[in-house]
This record gives C-alpha cells, structure tokens and sequence, in this order.
C-alpha cells in the first residue's frame, strides 16, 4: 500500500490550501484516514481524521478552519485549509488505517510521504 499526498506550497497567512492523499496498492477496506502534522521542533500532531462512516475529528487549533473529505471511489482524502496562519506550517503526512484483505480483520497503518505548508505572515 502507498499513500500519494500533494499540495503543499507557500501560502499567505488568511489564504487556503488545499492537500489531498490517495492510497493505493492492496486495499479491501480503508477505516480511517487522517491528517497529520509536524512543525520543525515539535512533535507529529494529529490536525483531522475521517473514519469509513464518516465521522471526524479535528485538533481543536484548526476547528472551523479546515476540512477533511474522503473520496472512496478513489481512495482519496482530501483536507481544505482555509484561514491558514503562521503556527500551521509544518509537514503534512496523510495517514490511513487500511485492512488489506478480507481473510484478516487485521488493520494496518500507513503514511505518506509528507507534503510541506509554508505560511507566511
């Protein structure tokens, strides 16, 4: 399983990015998908997650900023960033929960590669 994320770049702080990831390889079922984010010094936070039923959760700095979606035709998740400020610079790894195959409940985590946001004040 690969995760593909694009979309990082250099925005003004009060713009909008947007990020999408899309997962690919030995998929039989995706639970989760998710966001995360690393800025230089700090450790990896959670910034928003999707689940298969489509319930989600944001780290509460960006409520009401961002956005997660999930394409599941296309195995895709998407995170619209809108109001960005300075403090959301940081790498950005997508994340997913993927079950493989139908033989195993077993789920497994994987990450993408990491796509960097730079906002500029």
């Amino acid at each position: 399983v690969q995760l593909q994320a694009s979309g990082g770049g250099l925005v003004q702080a009060g713009g909008s990015r947007s990020l999408s990831c899309a997962a690919s390889g030995s998929i039989f079922r995706i639970n989760a998908m998710g966001w995360y984010r690393q800025a230089p010094g700090k450790q990896r936070e959670l910034v928003a997650r999707i689940t298969s039923t489509s319930s989600t959760d944001y780290a509460d700095s960006v409520k009401g900023r961002f956005t997660i979606s999930v394409d599941n035709a296309k195995n895709t998740v998407y995170l619209q960033m809108n109001s960005l400020k300075p403090e959301d610079t940081a790498v950005y790894y997508c994340n997913a929960a993927i079950r493989p195959n139908s033989y195993s409940y077993a789920e497994y985590d994987y990450w993408g590669q990491g796509t960097l946001v730079t906002v500029s004040s």
